[in-house]
């Protein structure tokens, strides 16, 4: 008798319990918010897709909204006037912003590389940036040249090149109108083997490997959202979430590129997997990041802050406040 009144108790513990965790978990209110891309929706953005997708924010209450960007949408804009909580953009708009006065902050860097280069063909003669004198290089203006100028700085190069103004194609490099061209590695390479040229005859200018990339992909907030314990809570859910989304996307990156496709077949099906797998290389290496996913490089920062002011994307030194690394910490727990 003994014994089976002893199964009961337990069983009556358990229930009770379960009970207990489903109360807090329904203590956790859902919460409604949005998160603005930077472009149209591409594998790029493909773990906040799958994150929605495969449950990861409903299972940190959180009802998500994705807005796709386009070319006449600014993320930082609409997330200082409110129309999303949280925004996606390269760091050196969010420092711009920031140097205007509008209260932004990074609470969670997602790409740890720049997907930035700049292309030649073998038979233009260049191999290094010091072959670029007196050649034309293109790059994209409007904020995509700031790597390369540090770069032509670096080789003393600056004042014996011809930059041209690039389209948004690869046709000038195509044509060998130009000598160089700005591209990044999920789009525009892409591009210009789809156009014909192979890859070993393709020349790449790494700006990692150079020591003038920038930092690319971030999320941000308006500061005053994190002054509220509750958003700070709800900020630690959706990069969790993210972050799950994320790692999904490493490891199932066909299926993530199918869930991007049912969401918008803007780009063929060939190029998502191509951009897919080129997206998880600069969030997961190789070569292995310094930090990971979601965490400020500091040394990164400083890099592209000291590049920002140095071509005056900023007028002032950026500080240390344009981002933090509490978010990531409670999404973490370390």
């Amino acid at each position: 008798m003994p014994r089976r009144w002893g199964w009961v108790a337990l069983v009556v513990m358990i229930a009770l319990i379960g009970a207990a965790c489903g109360q807090r978990q329904a203590a956790v209110e859902k919460a409604k918010v949005r998160v603005q891309l930077k472009w149209v929706t591409q594998a790029q953005f493909a773990g906040y897709y799958a994150a929605k997708e495969k449950g990861y924010y409903d299972q940190e209450s959180l009802e998500v909204t994705i807005v796709p960007g386009g070319p006449d949408i600014v993320p930082e804009q609409v997330v200082a006037g409110g129309g999303a909580e949280f925004g996606l953009d390269w760091l050196p708009s969010l420092l711009a912003s920031r140097d205007q006065g509008v209260p932004l902050v990074n609470i969670a860097q997602i790409f740890q590389y720049s997907g930035m280069r700049e292309l030649s063909n073998k038979d233009s003669g260049i191999k290094t940036p010091a072959d670029w004198k007196g050649k034309k290089i293109a790059v994209w203006f409007g904020g995509n040249e700031f790597a390369l100028l540090a770069t032509l700085e670096k080789y003393k190069q600056d004042k014996d090149v011809t930059l041209v103004k690039q389209p948004f194609d690869m046709n000038l490099l195509l044509k060998k109108e130009v000598d160089a061209a700005a591209a990044m590695t999920y789009n525009e390479y892409k591009q210009v083997l789809d156009g014909g040229w192979k890859a070993e005859d393709i020349v790449v200018i790494d700006f990692n490997q150079e020591g003038t990339a920038m930092l690319e992909d971030g999320i941000f907030v308006k500061e005053d959202f994190l002054k509220d314990a509750k958003n700070k809570d709800i900020a630690a859910r959706f990069l969790r979430a993210t972050m799950k989304g994320w790692e999904f996307c490493k490891d199932k990156p066909g299926e993530c590129v199918d869930i991007v496709v049912k969401q918008s077949p803007t780009l063929p099906k060939a190029h998502q997997e191509w951009m897919m797998a080129e997206i998880n290389k600069l969030i997961w290496g190789p070569p292995v990041p310094k930090t990971t996913i979601g965490k400020m490089d500091a040394d990164s920062f400083k890099r592209t802050a000291e590049i920002a002011l140095k071509f005056g994307v900023i007028k002032k030194a950026a500080d240390e406040k344009a981002y933090t690394t509490e978010i990531y910490e409670m999404a973490t727990k370390k």
